[in-house]
């Protein structure tokens, strides 16, 4: 039996789809993956099992980015349509708007390795995740909020779509290219780039392996996309 079939929504060079990208290729996904940014027609979400969207520089309340509308108008549809979406930071973010939530600045940006407050650690394990953002939002109406932090909300479900603030898709080497790009912001909140590399070093191995649980438990209960796939 083939794989389900994935549009995987890409913002930045920079956000890489990482152990996503793993995961989705032990499943045989046919991955369809599109710069948003770049993209000449509107994708129709009900050719897809799974509609994924990644992170990005960019605030999901900025309506003077081109190309937010669009992808707002396609999650909306794929909600609409049942095609579960999965939505990663920004992505995430920007489906809660699509539900009708409110996304805006949060009063303290959230960088670095950390837990959540989980209601459903079958579902979300409490980490260790990867957070590195600057905005918020509130839980979509009807929403169930599966996790929180201090700073806002961090995972929600409603229907078969989840949207995260944190990111289970990085790896060493994406948060080692963050260090790089992203140097100033880092700066800017005071937090010293060697020691976030020798954290990610330390809880590589764990991360990795709830990063799978939770994707496996989103999958097969909430999505029912797909059956487990070996690490």
């Amino acid at each position: 039996m083939s794989g389900p079939r994935v549009l995987l929504i890409e913002h930045e060079r920079s956000t890489p789809a990482g152990l996503v990208k793993d995961w989705l290729e032990a499943h045989d996904a046919d991955v369809n993956a599109i710069a948003i940014a770049e993209a000449a027609e509107h994708e129709m979400p009900r050719a897809y099992d799974l509609i994924v969207s990644l992170g990005s520089d960019a605030s999901a309340y900025d309506d003077g980015v081109p190309w937010i509308g669009g992808e707002l108008q396609l999650l909306g549809e794929a909600v609409a349509a049942d095609v579960p979406v999965l939505g990663i930071c920004f992505g995430g973010q920007l489906l809660a708007r699509a539900l009708g939530a409110d996304v805006f600045r949060a009063r303290e940006a959230e960088i670095g390795w950390g837990e959540v407050q989980s209601e459903s650690v079958d579902l979300i394990p409490v980490g260790p995740w990867f957070q590195w953002h600057f905005d918020t939002f509130s839980p979509p109406f009807g929403a169930r909020l599966l996790a929180h932090s201090e700073a806002g909300p961090q995972a929600f479900v409603q229907g078969r779509s989840l949207g995260l603030q944190f990111h289970p898709e990085v790896d060493i080497e994406i948060i080692n290219n963050w260090t790089v790009l992203y140097r100033h912001e880092l700066d800017e909140h005071g937090v010293d780039a060697d020691e976030l590399l020798a954290h990610t070093r330390a809880v590589a191995g764990t991360a990795r392996k709830v990063s799978w649980a939770l994707l496996e438990a989103y999958f097969e209960r909430i999505a029912q996309v797909s059956t487990k796939a070996s690490r």
